[in-house]
């Protein structure tokens, strides 16, 4: 590896996560409200939760080594990056306002105190709490409701569409660690990841039902629902670490597909 290799390899350590599933906890709903409502307002709102989301990891880094009393190249890189991601930030948040109202932000007042909270876990070193990804994944989610209020849908419409992916993200958060436990053979739960699996396909059934979202994320709930308990079972195929978030990312992109479809086909 040559020197340059080796400070990019580097640099993205400090500036992007490396929890390769928070990408796509950002990118679902995000991508999903952008595609299905676009708008001025809405993009300048994704790029503000954006770069509050690239916030985390060079925060973390930058705060863990002034807590401990370090000035090292990667501080300073850190400062840096935090410096560039929170002018962003600012310009981006202050463009979503110049181009919606206020009230339509709303949903992202959660960024800022699940946010702080999330990296008080990381620079505490309990990154990998549960409440913190939970945490974490509701909040990031709130771009969908806030980008589609944006473009004119009505609050309770804003609020199925967020459920959506909430009842997405926390279930399967809780499902990947239980599984990942069962897969080292560790002592694990069946039956929470099930019952939020179970749950979030009713409170998406209710508001399917009722004409809120697209009919077509239904199948989707079902199959994340039956995946819950044959990827807990004794019968399960045996994947390693990498497989099961590469079976995530496929069904993050059918879950958007469905909600981008149904909005185009009306159903």
């Amino acid at each position: 590896m040559d020197g340059s290799s080796g400070l990019k390899i580097k640099l993205r350590r400090i500036a992007l996560p490396r929890e390769h599933g928070s990408w796509g906890i950002l990118l679902e709903p995000l991508v999903s409200a952008i595609v299905i409502a676009p708008s001025l307002g809405g993009a300048f709102a994704a790029l503000f939760v954006i770069s509050a989301f690239l916030l985390r990891q060079p925060s973390k880094v930058l705060i863990t080594d002034l807590t401990s009393a370090r000035m090292l190249p990667q501080t300073r890189s850190a400062g840096m990056f935090v410096a560039a991601f929170s002018v962003i930030a600012v310009a981006s948040g202050s463009l979503a306002l110049l181009f919606t109202d206020v009230l339509y932000l709303l949903p992202l007042t959660l960024l800022l105190p699940l946010g702080v909270f999330q990296l008080y876990k990381d620079v505490s070193g309990n990154s990998r709490d549960l409440i913190a990804e939970l945490a974490g994944s509701a909040a990031i989610s709130a771009s969908a409701p806030t980008i589609v209020l944006a473009a004119g849908w009505t609050p309770l419409a804003a609020l199925a569409l967020w459920s959506v992916f909430v009842c997405r993200s926390v279930p399967s958060v809780i499902y990947v660690r239980e599984r990942l436990r069962l897969e080292k053979g560790k002592s694990f739960s069946r039956n929470i990841p099930i019952a939020l699996h179970l749950a979030g396909l009713g409170v998406v059934a209710l508001f399917a039902f009722n004409g809120l979202i697209t009919l077509l994320v239904l199948p989707v709930f079902v199959f994340l629902s039956i995946r819950s308990v044959s990827g807990l079972s004794s019968r399960r195929k045996q994947l390693k670490a990498m497989q099961i978030g590469i079976w995530e990312t496929i069904y993050g992109v059918t879950l958007f597909t469905s909600v981008v479809a149904g909005r185009f086909v009306g159903i």
